[in-house]
């Protein structure tokens, strides 16, 4: 008769990568000798020192979310190539491991998530407070009800050259930034009105209440989505930037970049 041991030992059985999850600094030392196996650490930083290290943009509550990304960076970074299998230590109940999933990786999990955050003009850490706070946003919307919402991140300058002011801008002589909490609360208060935020490289909140004025010539969006995202989507083809795009209408967070939707996310997922 098999032992436990013996039945479970496939899951990690010729694997070319083990990924640790978030793990504490305990855990990744009892992997960190492994041999004949590449390690590598996914976590949304590195608390570990780890020598090979992954960056989730969040600490996603789905774990099979967490997985899929964490190696759709690692695909994207040259640290596994498509079809080969990844042990994926995670925790699921608690701060220990309690879990361990065998993946193959595949192209077809390039969701466009890593591109989003490693490739983007503004800081990987901007688009991810940005992020984070559509997502806040769609999963509790304003006094209870859904709104909408249009970030454009980066390459600030040439946002404004090609938006109007809708009114006053409530930052024109401020130096506040987007992540402070807040800071973010007050950018919940105006996401009631019309019109974009527009937010630097760095993080500091240029203006709001932009009307964005690019050409939709020739831009390609998902059939359904409106003007919001219709502008959202030209704005990052004219220029540099990169959009965060919260519908009021379906509640989901989507991303363009390059005139391009290249993420979508229900904020229930997280």
């Amino acid at each position: 008769m098999a032992s436990l041991v013996e039945l479970l030992g496939g899951l990690v059985a010729d694997v070319d990568a083990v990924f640790l999850f978030s793990p504490s600094g305990a855990l990744y030392e009892r992997y960190a000798d492994l041999e004949d196996v590449d390690l590598a650490v996914v976590a949304p930083e590195n608390a570990v020192g780890a020598e090979t290290f992954v960056e989730l943009p969040l600490e996603f509550e789905n774990v099979r979310d967490r997985i899929r990304y964490g190696v759709e960076g690692a695909l994207e970074r040259g640290l596994v190539d498509s079809g080969d299998n990844v042990a994926c230590v995670v925790s699921l109940f608690g701060d220990d491991a309690d879990g361990v999933v065998r993946v193959r990786a595949d192209e077809s999990m390039r969701s466009g998530v890593y591109d989003l955050f490693v490739n983007s003009r503004a800081d990987p850490g901007v688009i991810r407070d940005v992020l984070e706070l559509a997502i806040e946003l769609g999963k509790k919307g304003q006094k209870g009800k859904p709104v909408g919402a249009l970030f454009v991140v980066g390459d600030a300058g040439k946002v404004m050259n090609k938006s109007r002011p809708l009114s006053y801008n409530p930052f024109e002589k401020s130096h506040v930034h987007v992540g402070d909490p807040i800071v973010n609360v007050m950018l919940k208060e105006f996401s009631r009105l019309d019109g974009a935020f527009v937010i630097s490289d760095s993080g500091k909140i240029v203006s709001a209440y932009r009307y964005l004025e690019p050409s939709a010539e020739g831009v390609d969006i998902p059939k359904g989505l409106g003007a919001r995202h219709m502008a959202g989507g030209a704005i990052t083809r004219d220029t540099n930037a990169t959009t965060v795009v919260l519908s009021e209408s379906d509640g989901l967070v989507r991303a363009f970049k390059g005139g391009k939707m290249i993420l979508e996310v229900d904020p229930e997922d997280y």
